[in-house]
């Protein structure tokens, strides 16, 4: 492989009756700091599952050649079968597989790009694109796009009832502020087990006790008046914005911006077992913003989609107030970038399940901080 940048791509695919309705997903992201970089998900009507994978495998090698065609590009799949054929261990005897494993070798040199095989459970993302596109393949939908910058993110409408897709530039606020209230939440069996639950994780839905947190929220009086509420992609995040929406009437539009930081193998552990099978790579990552969790994302690459995702806030909903449903570390790298703290300061912050932080952000770029942690 070339020794320049580094790419992941990670893809899945699948289908409902195999062969029945179809759809896959990839990701790729910066193989270095686990940053993504692009989604890119489809249905595709009715086909087997090997077929699928293989469209996932094409779509996510296409969008690496698109961001840079001389990177190296390793390639992370579950499918042994698409892995060890493509690997060239394997023969392609399916006719319309052949076809499609042509195809992935055209698009980059065959030196730049290495395949490996991955349990299925640290290929949650791309499984979780590509099941997206089967629901929506199974109920007659085509993938719906969203334009958010700077991945090439897609949405079907199981995700979300709208994407959100901000201005490029900011439209003018005319000095009026963005009132945002920021809602970590709700709770989880594994936010009760005190367990990190990341981007790419189990994705958990909410306990009973969640549930409650956020009909809660819902009632609350700083929630009143937000004409939308933005959610991350995860479901625990979007059931508690579907919450405060169904009581107030607001649009909810999802902006993958904002999910939790990408725990990698830490995922699913408690803070004691993590110290415990990880001491050094633990240290390192307490001490530096720029260390990931091994197979995961670091704290830089979190505060820079934060920081992106807050400026098309800014641009887009000035003079609006705007309930934004998010996580841990989004919230407090927000928070953080508000009062000008650096990243020392990001685990001294403490931000409960359904609790409520007040900002206000001016079009100039100044903010306000109104309350933090309101339970």
């Amino acid at each position: 492989m070339s020794g320049g940048r580094r790419l992941r791509v990670e893809a899945d695919g699948g289908s409902r009756g195999n062969p029945g309705p179809a759809g896959y997903g990839a990701v790729v992201k910066d193989a270095a700091t686990g940053e993504v970089l692009a989604e890119v998900a489809e249905s595709i009507g009715r086909a087997t599952n090997n077929v699928a994978e293989y469209r996932g495998l094409l779509a996510g090698l296409r969008a690496a050649a698109e961001l840079d065609p001389s990177a190296s590009v390793e390639v992370r799949m579950d499918s042994k079968l698409v892995v060890e054929q493509m690997s060239g261990r394997w023969q392609v005897k399916h006719a319309d597989m052949r076809r499609l494993a042509q195809e992935a070798r055209a698009v980059l040199p065959a030196g730049q790009v290495d395949y490996g095989w991955i349990p299925r459970a640290q290929n949650s993302h791309a499984d979780r694109l590509a099941n997206e596109a089967m629901d929506a393949a199974a109920a007659g939908r085509q993938w719906q796009r969203s334009t958010t910058a700077p991945t090439t993110t897609t949405t079907t409408a199981a995700t979300a009832s709208a994407v959100a897709t901000p201005p490029a530039a900011p439209a003018g606020g005319g000095g009026r502020p963005l009132d945002l209230v920021l809602v970590r939440h709700a709770s989880t069996s594994l936010t009760e087990q005190q367990r990190l639950s990341g981007r790419y994780g189990e994705d958990p839905e909410l306990s009973e006790t969640g549930r409650q947190e956020a009909r809660r929220v819902a009632e609350c009086a700083e929630v009143r008046g937000a004409g939308v509420v933005i959610t991350s992609t995860m479901r625990r995040s979007r059931q508690t914005a579907e919450a405060i929406a169904e009581r107030t009437g607001a649009q909810v539009l999802v902006d993958p911006q904002w999910d939790e930081t990408d725990f990698g193998d830490w995922d699913g552990s408690t803070a004691a077992e993590v110290v415990r099978r990880w001491p050094a790579e633990f240290a390192a990552w307490s001490t530096d913003p720029a260390v990931a969790p091994p197979g995961g994302e670091p704290l830089v690459a979190v505060e820079r989609r934060v920081q992106r995702a807050a400026a098309a806030l800014r641009a887009r909903w000035a003079g609006e107030r705007v309930v934004l449903v998010t996580h841990g570390d989004p919230l407090r790298a927000l928070l953080r970038e508000c009062l000008g703290c650096g990243s020392h300061m990001q685990r001294r912050i403490r931000v409960d399940p359904a609790s409520r932080t007040l900002l206000r952000l001016h079009d100039d770029g100044t903010s306000e901080v109104l309350a933090v942690n309101r339970v």
